[in-house]
Parts: C-alpha cells; sequence; structure tokens
C-alpha cells in the first residue's frame, strides 16, 4: 500500500512509461535503412529491412554482454559489423548511427505523460532511471527533472540494487524515500523494492501481475499516480 506521506523524491523510468518505445524504435530503423539505401547500399541490400537490421543487433548483443548496459554502444557495433559485412566503410557505422539515434528522440508522449510531469515536478523532485538512450534535453523534458541516471553512463542496469541507489543519491534523499515508478516488473518494480524503496508499476496494457508480493500502486495512466498523490 503506497504511503504518501514517506515519498520525499520519485524515480521515473522513461521507455514505455512515458512514451511507447517500439513505435519510435521502428520509425528511427527505417530511418536509418533509408539513410543505408544511399550511404551504404551494399548494407542496405543485404540487410533489406529494418527487420533484418534488428536481427543483427540481437547477434551482437548475444556476442557482446559486455555491452547490455549500453544501447548506444550496442547500435553502433551491430551498425558497425552490418557494415563490414556488406563491404561498406565500417566508418559510416558512426553517422549511420547519429542518425538512428536523432529520430529515436523523436518520440509521442504518452497523453497522461506531460500534464503528470509537470503536477510531480511542482511536488517532488524527479530523477529518471532508464537502461534505455533517451536523452530528455534532446527532447525538452530535461527541466522536469532534477537529474538522470541511464544505464549506459552509470556501468549497470535496472534491475541492480546500485543503480537505485544512485537515483536516490541524485536526489538527495535515502531509498526508503523515493517512489519508482515504471512499466517492467522485473527491471521496475521488483529491483527497486529489492533496495527499500516504494512501487508503482505503470500497467497500461492490464497484465496480471505475476508475483506473490503487489506493487504499492498499480496504475493504468499517470493520472492516477497524480489523483493518489494529491
Amino acid at each position: 500500500m503506497l504511503n504518501p506521506e514517506t515519498i520525499r523524491a520519485i524515480s521515473l523510468d522513461l521507455d514505455d512509461t512515458l512514451w511507447p518505445i517500439w513505435p519510435t524504435i521502428d520509425r528511427a530503423e527505417q530511418v536509418l535503412h533509408e539513410w543505408l539505401v544511399i550511404n551504404a547500399p551494399a548494407t542496405a541490400a543485404l540487410f533489406s529491412s529494418p527487420e533484418a537490421l534488428r536481427e543483427i543487433r540481437g547477434a551482437v548483443g548475444r556476442q557482446r554482454p559486455d555491452l547490455k548496459h549500453d544501447l548506444s554502444a550496442l547500435r553502433r557495433e551491430s551498425i558497425r559489423l552490418a557494415l563490414g559485412q556488406a563491404g561498406d566503410d565500417p566508418e559510416l557505422a558512426e553517422p549511420a548511427f547519429e542518425v538512428f539515434f536523432a529520430e529515436r528522440q523523436n518520440v509521442t508522449l504518452f497523453p497522461d505523460a506531460l500534464p503528470a510531469l509537470e503536477f510531480l515536478a511542482a511536488r517532488y523532485p524527479l530523477v529518471s532511471l532508464s537502461n534505455g538512450n533517451a536523452d530528455l534535453a534532446r527532447m525538452g523534458l530535461a527541466p522536469f527533472f532534477v537529474a538522470s541516471v541511464a544505464a549506459l553512463e552509470f556501468g549497470v542496469p535496472k534491475p541492480d540494487p546500485r543503480i537505485f541507489h544512485a537515483a536516490a543519491r541524485a536526489a538527495g534523499v535515502q531509498p526508503q524515500e523515493v517512489l519508482h515508478v515504471g512499466d517492467d516488473v522485473l527491471q521496475d518494480v521488483l529491483g527497486a523494492r529489492d533496495v527499500g524503496m516504494q512501487t508503482a508499476w505503470v500497467n497500461r496494457v492490464q497484465a496480471l501481475w505475476p508475483h506473490a508480493q503487489a506493487p504499492d500502486l498499480e496504475l493504468a495512466s499517470l493520472s492516477e499516480l497524480c489523483e493518489a498523490l494529491r
């Protein structure tokens, strides 16, 4: 059960909490493929669809577990490998990645996200806590947050307890004074609970909770979070 009186800061997941991630990734991969058609046609022909590029990214992820915390490096290396296999210049990986990365920041917020950020940021220090590579400054959302803690910079991903402790430090509070809000059962809810944070599970798809111990709050939207804290 949520205890609002003990909450002094909120940490927020980003992908699939503030915006749907896969439509964004689909579009970014399509833009990348269109760039390859012009600048690396052999690669575009060998990997003739965004899905094929996604497959090679998955293969690189399996081969390079050391990159599991850094989705930018993982994507960059997968592009480099694709270029090399096709006989194009691997040095094109960097500009190709920048094309993908720029489009990856072009997210469409859930309708409840911006009003919730405005409400929450006026009442609590907010810290973004993400395993992804979203750039809040590029999105224009950085002013809502006092800090951002990302796996690619911190070195370990959620649900590692160290990254949750880092989020609490960034907010200037103890973990038990933080409410963590996110959509992923393991990475967000169980990870945050294990370090003593309160947890809010953003369940937009009406999934069934798969564990015995429930989150402190289950939400169909961030509007419900604002109501619970009002």
